[in-house]
């Protein structure tokens, strides 16, 4: 260690410290005068605008709960895997992003029962309604959930 690269310690800021005297945040600390804000335990709720509509109001698409586990499927009917090539017996949801029916092959698929299928597939997907199940299986195809 060598003198000249010694550095000093870093200052660190005081806490201010409110009603201790007029110089420094006494009196009204911080709190301004007469009033709801003032007195203690006072305050208005979020979103309060002193009797004015609030805005979050006027705008209803923004109120309500939105549940941040829901899970949201990639929809494909067995209509549509009617219109796979011939080649391909086995359908998967990496099968399905690479002939560009579904976008991401690494989210749930469901599969639904709207259209008519002829040809026996293998499907494998996370979810069946009841009608594509049947459907695929009347074909003569198998279904793998999960």
């Amino acid at each position: 260690m060598q003198v000249h690269l010694v550095r000093p310690l870093l200052k660190k800021k005081d806490r201010i410290r409110r009603g201790r005297g007029n110089g420094s945040k006494g009196t009204y600390s911080g709190r301004g005068l007469k009033g709801q804000k003032a007195r203690s335990g006072g305050g208005v709720r979020p979103g309060f605008e002193g009797g004015q509509n609030p805005q979050i109001k006027g705008l209803p698409m923004l109120r309500g709960f939105t549940n941040p586990f829901r899970v949201e499927y990639q929809v494909v009917n067995v209509g549509r895997l009617q219109t796979l090539p011939e080649g391909v017996a086995e359908v998967t949801p990496s099968v399905l992003a690479q002939m560009r029916i579904v976008h991401h092959a690494d989210r749930p698929v469901k599969v639904l029962g709207v259209g008519e299928l002829t040809r026996a597939l293998t499907v494998e997907a996370k979810k069946f309604s009841a009608t594509a199940r049947a459907k695929i299986e009347a074909a003569g195809g198998t279904v793998k959930e999960g």
